[in-house]
């Protein structure tokens, strides 16, 4: 097919070829809420303010801990914290060496800072992640085995440093869960989501020895005030860095490298208020940063959604979506803002993605991105999918709309849209103004969709709208 003919034909059979396309006399008369909705970022900003701490100082080493990376330190980081909360607070060091650990419970007022040249590497061992804790696995509340650097209910939480917190995980310990033979994570994934939909208590909802759910890296959970900053993490048993329910974070100037584990996503904010991701790099086996808000029945009891969340000058990688919200949306997701990011490889699938479905239920709303640069994409630039894991209809459909994508600029990737909403609810606004998409080599995919705007926007040469 001629390409400087065809636009917006629909891969599938049947689809909607995007009547509700605007031309360029007629969007020039839209109202334009996208800008306006930019003014709310200085408010959220101010809001956002990383903890502070004592000057008092808790070297691991003065409990115990050799940096051998042979001696078993879970000791040694337990009575540093106990101490360091006895004395009101302050830091605790980690200095130059490799310190092998079980998990590590943060306490109020606690920064876990690791020096230049610091390696915290986990065991391989799940008994060391036990006694079960309060945590949430892919947006459901249960008993599970610990996540590696752990806290629940705290104020004032930091993990900052050059260091680097490694959960040593591969093809044979925890990412085998992931899929058959076993053991592996199925059938527990298939009994958690029974007993969520049955509300079974989560006291009740108890797996660790003896299950397969896989523990996340890092993970706050119910926590207020809350600071990472400057580590790398790498090679976590699934999710890397995983804030939940949580106010008030700054996740500033993370490397987060792990690019070969399944579900290994870079951050996960879920049901968190007032986030700031700035001046990150991602390189991740899933998506980079993924936004979420709990799922299915247990997202419906806990009804708690992700607001205020900024991502500002990030780079994204490997994975398979750069900013992506959900799949998780049951709780909502409003007022995102994503600036200033660039995202490129042929290993990342989507650069912005907002996927859910009828079982997920929930709203996506006010998502807004801007200055954002692809250079590379192996799927689609944009993508917005209501179908996710093929399911078109169920009981709660999600309400999805109000995104606004400006000044995005894309080189090469198969397409540039991929819009896809369901028969009985669409996708309701998209809106893409003053943006460039130089080699898309595939015909883009509008399906179910009411409201799309394209304005100053270019595919391949050819105005588009």
């Amino acid at each position: 097919m001629d390409r400087s003919r065809r636009r917006f034909l629909a891969a599938a059979a049947g689809a909607v070829l995007a009547p509700q396309l605007i031309g360029r006399a007629e969007a020039a008369t839209v109202s334009d809420p996208g800008a306006s909705a930019w003014a709310r970022v200085p408010q959220i900003r101010r809001r956002i303010r990383p903890p502070r701490f004592p000057r008092r100082t808790f070297p691991v080493t003065d409990h115990g801990a050799v940096g051998d990376g042979a001696s078993m330190c879970t000791d040694a980081f337990k009575q540093a914290i106990a101490a360091c909360t006895a004395a009101g607070g302050g830091r605790v060091l980690v200095p130059a060496g490799t310190y092998l650990t079980g998990a590590i419970h943060l306490a109020d007022n606690v920064e876990l800072h690791l020096e230049a040249g610091a390696t915290i590497t986990f065991s391989r061992n799940p008994a060391d992640y036990l006694p079960v804790v309060y945590t949430r696995y892919e947006g459901v509340e249960l008993m599970n085995y610990s996540p590696f650097v752990y806290a629940y209910g705290r104020t004032n939480v930091a993990i900052t440093g050059s260091g680097t917190i490694d959960g040593q995980a591969d093809a044979t310990h925890w990412w085998d869960w992931s899929g058959d033979p076993p053991p592996a994570e199925k059938p527990d994934k298939n009994l958690l989501a029974t007993m969520a939909e049955q509300g079974v208590p989560v006291a009740e909802r108890v797996f660790g020895e003896g299950h397969y759910l896989r523990p996340n890296l890092i993970q706050l959970y119910r926590c207020r005030n809350v600071l990472i900053e400057g580590v790398t993490v790498k090679d976590s048993p699934m999710w890397n860095i995983h804030p939940v329910l949580c106010t008030n974070v700054t996740i500033r100037e993370v490397t987060v490298d792990s690019p070969n584990g399944p579900n290994n996503d870079g951050c996960d904010p879920e049901s968190c208020v007032d986030v700031l991701i700035e001046r990150c790099e991602f390189d991740t086996g899933d998506d980079c940063v993924a936004i979420k808000a709990g799922k299915n029945a247990d997202g419906r009891r806990v009804n708690a959604p992700s607001e205020n969340v900024l991502v500002d000058s990030c780079v994204m990688r490997d994975g398979n979506g750069g900013v992506t919200i959900g799949s998780e949306t049951t709780g909502g997701v409003r007022w995102v803002f994503a600036w200033n990011c660039t995202m490129s490889s042929p290993h990342l699938e989507r650069a912005i993605r907002v996927k859910t479905n009828p079982d997920r239920g929930g709203y996506v709303r006010d998502v807004y991105f801007k200055d954002i640069t692809v250079a590379q994409a192996a799927d689609s630039v944009i993508e917005v999918a209501l179908n996710y894991e093929n399911k078109d209809t169920g009981p709660y459909y999600p309400d999805v709309g109000a995104i606004d994508v400006r000044r995005l600029r894309a080189g090469r990737a198969p397409r540039a849209f991929y819009l896809i909403g369901n028969p009985a609810n669409p996708v309701r606004g998209v809106r893409v103004t003053d943006s460039v998409f130089e080699e898309m080599t595939e015909d883009d995919v509008v399906r179910d969709v009411t409201d799309l705007v394209l304005r100053d926007v270019w595919i391949n040469g050819h105005r588009a709208g």
